[in-house]
């Protein structure tokens, strides 16, 4: 699996959020008028997805469905695990130290990890 670039990280969020098949009519409503894109480049961002093994795509008439191949979960857990050994060395302390330290998190949120560590541990 490899990074999705952020446009199509973003039409990826809408095919997940609603039931397959999906269409570029769906996309364009969901986030291509939000973004001014034109029906071009949603299919072709489509295509790229298609090709890159995200989504798989059948000819209905004039118009092509499509239908996701890797679920969000399979790809927030592949971009996680790329995150944490790209940038903290597979260490949770770095990354909690880091938030902590750019105080993006509380010490309430590190009670909850603690609580949320014990119970895993249980």
């Amino acid at each position: 699996m490899k990074k999705l670039p952020d446009a199509e990280f973003d039409i990826m969020k809408v095919v997940w959020a609603n039931e397959p098949p999906i269409t570029s009519q769906v996309i364009m409503k969901q986030l291509g008028n939000e973004r001014k894109w034109k029906a071009q480049t949603v299919l072709s961002l489509m295509l790229r997805l298609v090709e890159r093994g995200f989504v798989r795509t059948e000819k209905n008439g004039k118009e092509r469905t499509y239908f996701p191949l890797v679920s969000k979960e399979d790809y927030l857990n592949f971009e996680t695990s790329d995150f944490m050994e790209r940038f903290h060395a597979n260490s949770l302390t770095s990354l909690v130290a880091r938030l902590y330290d750019g105080n993006k998190i509380k010490d309430s949120d590190l009670d909850q990890l603690a609580q949320w560590l014990k119970e895993k541990k249980d």
